[in-house]
């Protein structure tokens, strides 16, 4: 043995787990069989059907959510139905904090635990969601008819439910306002929207009216191979040409090939001889005082006017010239003007 002793190997340090975000932590005081996902600042807390009772008691006393702000369905269709409660804690700081409660029921015989006694206010909810999806409550208070009428069959807000009223009476944004519905012709049968039968399978018109006429073929070539015809199909290429093109007698070499341009035109019309047209000569027309338009003189038609005599110029009067008026002779600095030696009009003085 060495006196040196070996010291032991020290272990090291653990890692520190990671933080918890706010979701696993939510998840975490909801219960151990609740999942949840943060997504358009809203956090989802997804639990199963048989825990939902106790997962809203711990949203309200553990995550101090007291106020259920709405209650509904999602049909999901072959996945069932998403019960979705809708829940915030209303004046404590920081604002409004919301948290969407989540729950999966199967399609046939839909039912899920009544919230009443944990929420007073889930009581109208249910007794909707009832009526528009047909998910049972047990031990809710009064599951009395709240929206439909009595004898309603069916639940509006499912899928699969069809829209009587649309088969009955067209929608009224189908057509323009003051628009005729029937416009003289055959028209094409427009496409149901999801959840309206067709008119012909269902309702009062079953089986009156005419099936839907298919679409005919487009192209000759087409409706000839609907109809089998025997026509080889073409194996020629595009560098090879048509049949027709192939027949064709080949051009002879030994003949020029153009080299007049389109404004030359071509040999032919070259050799022509151009003969020189003729104006077409003008008819006499009858001649009116009245409508002087029925002979129009051309302004310029190739030959000299003929000359006109002159007329001599009437004489005009020339105009009367007013007389001058008399020159004042300049007076001399000083001198008083000249008294009229005329007495004006009125009495004299």
């Amino acid at each position: 043995m060495s006196d040196a002793a070996e010291a032991p190997e020290t272990p090291g340090t653990p890692e520190p787990a990671p933080e918890p975000t706010p979701a696993e932590r939510t998840a975490a005081a909801v219960g151990p069989w609740a999942t949840a996902v943060e997504a358009y600042d809203l956090l989802t807390v997804d639990v199963p059907a048989e825990h939902w009772t106790e997962a809203l008691t711990a949203a309200r006393d553990v995550l101090g959510l007291a106020f259920l702000d709405w209650l509904s369905a999602v049909d999901d269709l072959d996945r069932g139905f998403a019960v979705c409660a809708h829940l915030a804690a209303v004046g404590g700081p920081g604002g409004v904090r919301r948290l969407l409660l989540r729950t999966r029921v199967p399609r046939e015989g839909a039912a899920l635990p009544s919230a009443v006694g944990v929420y007073a206010g889930a009581a109208w909810h249910e007794r909707e969601t009832l009526e528009m999806f047909g998910i049972e409550f047990p031990g809710h208070p009064y599951p009395a008819t709240l929206l439909l009428p009595d004898g309603f069959e069916g639940h509006p807000l499912r899928k699969d439910f069809v829209l009587a009223a649309r088969v009955a009476k067209d929608w009224p944004g189908a057509k323009e306002p003051g628009e005729a519905a029937d416009h003289g012709g055959p028209a094409r049968r427009k496409m149901q929207p999801a959840g309206v039968p067709d008119p012909n399978e269902w309702g009062p018109l079953k089986g009156t009216l005419p099936p839907v006429a298919e679409r005919p073929a487009r192209g000759a070539a087409r409706a000839g191979a609907a109809a089998g015809a025997d026509r080889p199909r073409r194996t020629r290429s595009v560098e090879a040409g048509s049949t027709g093109q192939a027949d064709a007698p080949p051009v002879r070499a030994d003949r020029p090939r153009r080299t007049r341009s389109v404004g030359e035109g071509s040999v032919s019309q070259a050799a022509e001889p151009v003969e020189p047209t003729e104006a077409p000569r003008r008819t006499a027309r009858t001649q009116s005082s009245d409508a002087p338009w029925h002979a129009p003189v051309p302004a310029h038609d190739g030959k000299p006017e003929p000359e006109q005599p002159e007329r001599p110029e009437p004489e005009r009067p020339e105009p009367e010239r007013p007389e001058p008026e008399p020159e004042q002779t300049e007076r001399p600095t000083g001198q008083p003007a000249e008294q009229p030696t005329e007495q004006q009009d009125g009495d004299g003085a």
